[in-house]
């Protein structure tokens, strides 16, 4: 019974939890700030053509947003993890990294 969230010890076992769901929204919003308003620069500065490292910024930052999941719950009923937008969010930085050292 180590997450039975009753008894004396009951703000214990939600307390942690709740710093780390606070934790991964602040990084959440901070990574899609960051590499989103990157993204856009890049874009701006270098335009959109050919494909640039700036879409792939833009993409990362895009799916790292908290709000991105509030939206797709919201107009599609699909929840999305924190873990799987990480994922997302790693995935579309390593190829924007791959696509700037192969410059496509």
């Amino acid at each position: 019974m180590l997450n039975d969230a009753s008894g004396p010890n009951a703000e214990h076992t939600v307390a942690p939890q709740r710093w780390v769901t606070m934790l991964g929204q602040f990084a959440g919003w901070m990574w899609g700030a960051m590499a989103g308003g990157g993204g856009l620069w890049l874009l701006f500065t270098r335009g959109p053509w050919p494909l640039t490292n700036g879409w792939f910024a833009l993409a990362s930052g895009i799916s790292a947003c908290p709000l991105t999941a509030w939206i797709l719950k919201r107009l599609t009923g699909v929840a999305v993890s924190g873990r799987a937008q990480f994922a997302f969010a790693t995935v579309f930085f390593i190829a924007g990294r791959i696509a700037l050292k192969i410059g496509i």
